[in-house]
């Protein structure tokens, strides 16, 4: 997610830096986004971004996504774009969910919902069988902080997977292994640099 750059003072404001993001496929590709320079805030680079949607690209139209630790929004906003149903995207920087709000009003998409909160504490607050039940979702959450783990056991135990939801997951790439539910499969992983991410395809937990 990057270093945090100092923030500017101007006329007694705090400014944060801003860094731009492109969109790579579909209805708003090569559309250039603002997302702040924040601590931890680093969006999946294009060249990930790019193979990861060709991983799911027959999945991607009619789904309803749910992108955890969104930050910039990249994956969601990349899943609309190429004709996802919905996105819900979960950010606790007040800021970067202001911000990500602001994209998804500019590109005139009534398709998405910013929810700033805590992600392990928003899932843990959902009511099992009571929510929305999502065909893809994407973790990107900050490096170093064993979140992947609670977050997998909580999507599981809060309901919120379709019976074969694919869930990708971005980690740093010295964790070569990850604690997932045994019958989420991994159907595709890549390393590039710093970063390994993965694609998990969820079956049906048997009796």
């Amino acid at each position: 997610m990057g270093r945090k750059n100092p923030p500017r003072k101007q006329s007694g404001k705090v400014t944060i830096p801003s860094s731009q993001l492109r969109i790579i496929g579909g209805e708003w590709r090569g559309r250039k986004l603002e997302f702040l320079s924040i601590d931890g805030l680093r969006p999946t680079p294009d060249r990930v971004r790019e193979t990861l949607f060709n991983w799911v690209q027959t999945s991607v139209p009619g789904a309803q996504c749910l992108d955890l630790f969104s930050g910039s929004g990249a994956l969601g906003l990349e899943a609309l774009s190429r004709g996802a149903q919905s996105t819900t995207f979960i950010e606790r920087d007040i800021a970067a969910a202001r911000q990500l709000n602001s994209n998804i009003q500019q590109l005139k998409c009534q398709k998405a919902e910013v929810i700033q909160a805590d992600v392990i504490s928003w899932l843990n607050a959902r009511q099992e069988d009571l929510e929305s039940h999502y065909d893809i979702v994407f973790m990107d959450p900050p490096f170093r902080k064993d979140l992947v783990e609670q977050c997998c056991v909580l999507l599981e135990q809060k309901n919120l997977l379709r019976e074969d939801a694919l869930i990708y997951i971005e980690t740093e790439s010295e964790l070569a292994q990850l604690a997932v539910p045994s019958h989420w499969h991994e159907h595709r992983s890549k390393t590039a640099g710093q970063v390994t991410y993965r694609l998990f395809q969820r079956e049906q937990p048997k009796a």
